[in-house]
């Protein structure tokens, strides 16, 4: 299958068409100036902001170079080309996260759909043997339609995983959906017994010290980030050096012996060096084995720095998304990667 799919050629010729909309859109190039007087975190919101936006979605997947850069950071659209970005990572001494994209369904039918493609993938997973196990999102499984509907869909694919020795992560979301989020990964771990499952905990909400103690209590398998939603002052620390301080406490509250001891376990997902070598700090110190852990970061994100870590002997894990439904994943990833965004508005002037 070609790289660039049939859904997405036919946007050349939205270059002219679409221009004059996309142009303001683009306006965003002027926001260098006002990044300059206000600072990154402004054209952060923004962009969270367009990445929920329905007419954003509509003209950024219909302008060509938007998949030309989304594609750096997105497997393809299909389960063959994930599986085959997985085994290149593999056979370059790393393991694989596979996320099939999509969330925030509108309809049962729409959750048994993504229900049904990732139980593919789960089977694909096995048949080739990759060093892989997938992330989800309860919101793609109909958790906003009916929670219920959502713990079923969720049970489904942790029955079939768990026949492969497949684990199983539920990705988390937005702060609103953190409790509910939280609830069923217990029912399913502890009240129905899948040892395969794991949770994701965001550093940059106040709540996340209380639930780091308790999942360590529980010997959870943890995935920690910063978090890469827009969440009010109410709930979630602002100033990025509070969101830094809150992810080196909770790294080595995962990484205490009490943690090792309880059988939880950390994958520490940054791609900020200062994070990485926090964690790293603690785990020489400790003496604590490169086995105990794992560092994790995004598919076409620092490629160099996954080499290197993997190459020292630490456990590294690649997150590697794919699917049609890449752009609130391709927004949040130019959220926090303003570079990204300055790349992108260059290619609308390119002849």
């Amino acid at each position: 299958m070609p790289k660039h799919p049939s859904s997405h050629p036919s946007t050349t010729p939205a270059r002219s068409g679409l221009g004059g909309v996309f142009a303001a859109l683009i306006g965003a190039a002027a926001s260098v100036l006002l990044v300059v007087r206000y600072g990154e975190s402004w054209l952060r919101s923004i962009i969270l902001y367009l990445s929920n936006a329905g007419w954003a979605r509509r003209v950024v997947t219909g302008f060509g170079p938007a998949w030309s850069v989304a594609s750096r950071f997105i497997a393809g659209e299909s389960v063959d080309q994930a599986i085959g970005v997985a085994q290149t990572l593999n056979r370059a001494g790393m393991s694989v996260a596979l996320d099939f994209l999509g969330e925030s369904v509108s309809d049962a039918r729409e959750a048994a759909d993504a229900r049904d493609h990732i139980l593919e993938l789960i089977e694909q997973i096995h048949l080739s043997g990759v060093d892989a196990y997938i992330s989800v999102k309860l919101s793609q499984l109909g958790l906003k339609i009916d929670e219920n509907l959502a713990l079923a869909n969720m049970r489904a694919l942790l029955e079939a995983a768990q026949r492969h020795n497949i684990r199983v992560r539920i990705d988390m979301e937005e702060s609103a959906l953190v409790n509910i989020t939280l609830d069923i990964y217990r029912t399913l771990r502890h009240g129905e017994g899948f040892d395969n499952v794991g949770v994701v905990i965001q550093s940059c909400l106040y709540r996340s010290e209380d639930d780091v103690r308790a999942l360590i209590d529980e010997g959870a398998w943890v995935r920690l980030v910063k978090g890469a939603y827009k969440e009010p002052a109410s709930v979630a620390y602002v100033a990025k050096s509070e969101v830094d301080a809150a992810f080196v406490r909770l790294t080595e509250a995962m990484l205490s012996p009490e943690a090792h001891a309880k059988g939880a376990f950390l994958s520490v997902a940054s791609h900020d060096d200062a994070m990485i070598e926090a964690a790293l700090d603690f785990a020489r110190l400790h003496q604590i084995s490169p086995r105990d852990f794992e560092f994790q970061m995004l598919y076409g994100i620092r490629r160099e720095r996954q080499r290197a870590l993997a190459a020292q002997g630490w456990q590294m894990r690649i997150y590697v998304p794919y699917g049609t439904a890449w752009y609130p994943y391709f927004m949040r990833r130019l959220a926090e990667r303003p570079a990204n965004l300055w790349f992108f508005v260059s290619t609308f002037f390119q002849k």
